[in-house]
């Protein structure tokens, strides 16, 4: 089988939702992590080991010098497609961005001669993710390993039930390789993400609204007419300002409103135990207040979203 060395790192998405009903409010879930190590034992994540902080290319190692394999590259992303082929998930398509920060994640595993998915002084998968790309992501997940060619590195993540996750999980679309070549061993980093689609404001606004209306006739309540506030987008950029979803802009329209504030990246799904406050009889109209914002609680980005209803 030849020596090597894998780990594994999967986010898994998350959906976050206060409901706002004149002051009431419910705090948002910690991101979930799962942790996997591969067959032959590593560096956990977070070992305090002796290492200079980690950002980008060091002074002593340029980074345009380094000795990136493009070619394994190119090869690894053929051989997991194939191997997703064979399972029924579709194809991943490679990022710039995300290869740009496979790469520089590689160079930090070569330096510390030792293999990772966070070093001392180094950013989270989600941040680095989010620093490479302009995609909006809403699940990362990351394979590591030190082997000897691309077939061998494909072979022995294959064999290891996390790795083989990442590399045939259906929901990914998008990833970033990066290889770096020392001596007779590589080291390969493969950054997964789902991206979505690219929604405008008014696309989001119009999907939330359907999905306002679709809660409303399962309830066999009858539509609304919408009329957003001239506020209701700065109100929702005051939350994305403040990387929170209480703020005084909130409580203000609380006072005449009953305001449901949510994140979401998936605007045709409603938050959980909005669907009593929604589908009331009493109203009249309701608005929607949306900005989109990148945020240390959401490095990737996220819709951040006040429904108030009348």
């Amino acid at each position: 089988m030849g020596n090597k060395s894998l780990m594994s790192l999967t986010f898994k998405p998350l959906l976050t939702f206060v409901l706002g009903t004149v002051g009431l409010g419910i705090g948002a879930a910690p991101l979930g992590i799962h942790l996997a190590s591969g067959e032959v034992p590593a560096p956990q994540v977070g070992t305090k080991a002796s290492l200079k902080p980690v950002s980008a290319a060091s002074a002593d190692i340029p980074f345009h010098s380094l000795e990136f394999d493009s070619q394994a590259e190119q090869q690894i992303l053929e051989l997991a497609n194939r191997s997703r082929r064979q399972a029924g998930a579709p194809p991943l398509t490679m990022d710039s961005g995300l290869s740009r920060a496979a790469r520089v994640h590689a160079q930090a595993m070569l330096e510390a001669h030792q293999l990772s998915h966070q070093f001392n002084g180094e950013s989270s998968l989600p941040q680095r993710l989010a620093a490479a790309t302009q995609l909006q992501l809403d699940q990362e997940g990351e394979n590591v390993a030190l082997d000897m060619d691309p077939a061998e590195a494909e072979q022995h993540l294959m064999l290891s039930p996390p790795h083989r996750a990442n590399l045939l999980n259906p929901a990914y679309n998008v990833v970033g390789m990066g290889v770096i070549r020392s001596g007779d061993r590589l080291y390969v980093v493969q950054d997964f993400g789902h991206a979505l689609p690219n929604y405008s404001l008014p696309d989001i606004k119009e999907r939330i609204a359907a999905s306002v209306q679709h809660a409303r006739r399962n309830t066999n309540a009858a539509d609304l007419p919408r009329r957003d506030l001239a506020s209701a987008d700065d109100t929702a950029c005051s939350m994305a300002h403040a990387d929170k979803l209480a703020t005084p802009a909130v409580h203000q329209l609380s006072e005449r409103y009953t305001v449901l504030t949510f994140t979401s990246l998936h605007p045709e799904t409603l938050p959980t135990g909005s669907e009593h406050a929604i589908a009331s009889h009493n109203l009249r109209s309701f608005s929607i207040g949306a900005c989109y914002a990148r945020t240390e609680t959401y490095p990737t980005g996220v819709y951040w979203v006040v429904l108030s209803l009348e």
